[in-house]
């Protein structure tokens, strides 16, 4: 293999990003305005995500999953993300969800808990954030306390859970020695929504991704057997942020394929509309807009795949590359979609096109899983250590 290789995506890649562009074309995108407008779960999109295997295409074989790597999973997300971005939280939160289990877990909880959600009769998010811990993590206040009988009382609250109450299942972070060392204190659950005390707040009313849903979760003298703790206890904290090395990178990907809808809209548009006599892609204003905005999508996906070959080999410099791919393909998704609607006009600013939609979904992709912000800091003390 020459070096040059290294930069050519698969033909097998190609292959399924050709398969699931298909399955998003078809059964996905008919429906994604009415998921927004409604604010309802994507349903449709679920069930043809399940159908196909593209639901949580990253689970290994030996758990009943299809083994995908993490640059074909981060295609299925993008793919899915070009049409409809609430419905690529689907394969994204399933990966964020279970990434906890795969890189900390026995076998014993890998067994039990990945072959439903390869199976797709489970789905599983992701419990960090809390009201008053969003970028601090080590502030969090959610307790774990061991009892006598070694089950643990589960007490407090997560805010912002993607999925919440449609998931069967939930990655918990929680505070296991409240005198501990800040931040070395912090274990990880699996938590099952039929579990007593475990409730959800109200969904969230939000600006974009409204197709998936977003709750507070509740915890009142939740009782959580001591076999559900994911890795060592007091490692909580370290296998999150383990974890999201690896799964900034599928936000990378969602804001470029949220990035890749808008443009791909943007240009069947200026070739259509009509002004002065003439279409409006032969003005050159237009046309340097769309070139930036391909420019710089093209340098965003390159950076996200990069990132994603890092994460399947478990590359030292992961933690840099995966908060540069989630921090300037967000920051690029947001700024493409902005000139999206600017080059509809007036007609970009409604809902009778999807440029605004689009543009309202690209938003989330700068604030969570850390901010662009917080990936500024990741990647200056990657610097900073040499």
């Amino acid at each position: 293999m020459s070096d040059f290789d290294l930069f050519r995506i698969s033909e097998d890649h190609e292959g399924l990003r050709e398969a699931v562009r298909q399955v998003c074309e078809d059964k996905i995108a008919p429906h994604a305005a009415a998921v927004d407008e409604e604010s309802r779960f994507p349903q449709e999109a679920l069930d043809a995500l399940q159908a196909t295997d593209f639901h949580a295409p990253h689970i290994p074989e030996e758990y009943d999953g299809v083994g995908a790597d993490a640059l074909a999973t981060c295609i299925v997300i993008e793919e899915v993300a070009r049409v409809c971005a609430s419905s690529s939280l689907i394969p994204a939160v399933n990966k964020l969800g279970t990434m906890p289990i795969l890189v900390a877990a026995n076998e014993d909880i890998k067994r039990r808990y990945l072959p439903p959600v390869a199976r797709g009769e489970a789905m599983f998010s992701y419990g960090l954030s809390e009201a008053g811990a969003g970028s601090d993590t080590a502030g969090m206040t959610c307790k774990a306390i061991e009892q006598p009988d070694g089950t643990f009382l589960l007490n407090g609250q997560k805010s912002w859970i993607t999925n919440a109450g449609v998931s069967e299942y939930y990655t918990v972070m929680a505070v296991t020695e409240p005198d501990g060392p800040r931040g070395r204190n912090v274990t990880a659950f699996v938590v099952e929504k039929s579990d007593e005390g475990f409730t959800f707040g109200a969904p969230e009313k939000k600006m974009g991704i409204k197709g998936s849903p977003t709750r507070e979760l509740h915890f009142d003298n939740c009782v959580i057997p001591g076999d559900r703790m994911v890795g060592e206890r007091g490692e909580g904290l370290k296998i999150a942020l383990r974890t999201l090395d690896h799964t900034r990178v599928t936000i990378g990907a969602q804001a470029i394929g949220i990035a890749q809808g808008a443009l791909d809209f943007s240009l069947g548009y200026v070739q259509e509309r009509k002004q002065f006599g003439r279409a409006i892609a032969e003005f050159q204003g237009v046309q340097f807009m769309l070139a930036d905005m391909a420019m710089k999508l093209e340098a965003a996906r390159q950076l996200v795949y990069v990132a994603a070959a890092k994460s399947e080999r478990g590359d030292a410099d992961l933690p840099f590359f995966g908060a540069a791919a989630k921090c300037f393909a967000s920051d690029v998704a947001m700024e493409v979609t902005t000139d999206a609607v600017q080059l509809l006009g007036g007609y970009g600013y409604t809902k009778d096109f999807p440029v605004e939609r689009m543009m309202r979904d690209a938003k989330i992709t700068q604030i969570y899983e850390g901010t662009n912000q917080v990936q500024r800091i990741v990647m200056a003390r990657q610097l900073l250590k040499g």
